[in-house]
């Protein structure tokens, strides 16, 4: 994927860090740092594990416009607002761009210092630039944060996202018999406790079998429902309470 992420001017390394582990979450391979305040590979890796091919690739700019030179697509990411005209979108609008830009050249996801985020003069460099929408009584958002929100954004839009993982034991639907066996189990636990004591059971049962259709039960979660009812039954015989 032809997308590098230049962070400008960053000052914390805990926030490089954050950014690298979010990369390898969401397959972005390459990181383009300008004037970082500190640098430690072994320390960043110490809190991004696992992401030693990652850093191997970085590479380390002394001017923003060298971070650029190759990039035929710069979007830059701020929560700042200017009167000078811009074209400014959301993340969802402008990483589908990103993905469309992509077959012309390489795009930059340019991220600017934690205190001060981008200037002005970074921002002119920008084809895009993007805010995240936030709560505008506290718009701005960390560094590793704002990446974060980005960096899954994008990944949604590549399409590329895994499968969920299956249940451990499938089961099929439950039939009706089962449903109403459950049901039917219920009732008699609620029996068991009194629970109609003030309650019409007519309207109560009817509730939970509107329960019970609705999500629907396939056939160990109606087997499931029916033994803990029983079991309910059963427990309170052996106390005596029935």
């Amino acid at each position: 994927m032809s997308v590098v992420v230049v962070l400008h001017e960053p000052q914390d390394l805990v926030n490089i860090a954050a950014v690298v582990r979010a990369m390898k979450n969401f397959a972005l391979r390459d990181l383009r740092l300008v004037n970082p305040a500190e640098y430690d590979v072994f320390r960043i890796e110490g809190i991004a594990h696992k992401t030693s091919d990652l850093l191997r690739r970085v590479a380390r700019y002394e001017t923003l416009e060298a971070a650029l030179a190759d990039c035929r697509f710069v979007m830059g990411f701020t929560a700042r607002g200017r009167s000078a005209k811009q074209n400014v979108t959301r993340p969802r609008e402008a990483l589908a761009e990103v993905i469309a830009m992509q077959s012309r050249g390489r795009v930059a996801l340019l991220f600017g210092r934690e205190d001060k985020g981008l200037s002005n003069a970074a921002l002119d460099r920008c084809d895009r630039v993007v805010t995240i929408p936030t709560n505008p009584a506290h718009a701005s958002l960390n560094l590793a944060q704002a990446f974060c929100v980005v960096a899954y954004e994008l990944f949604l839009q590549r399409g590329e996202l895994p499968p969920l993982k299956p249940p451990r034991r499938r089961a099929p639907p439950a039939t009706n018999a089962a449903v109403e066996d459950a049901v039917t189990a219920v009732e008699r636990a609620l029996e068991a406790i009194d629970f109609f004591k003030t309650r019409n059971p007519v309207m109560v049962m009817r509730t939970v079998r509107t329960v019970v259709h609705r999500t629907p039960l396939d056939a160990r979660e109606a087997k499931l429902l029916k033994a803990i009812s029983i079991e309910v039954v059963r427990f309170l015989e052996r106390r005596g309470a029935r």
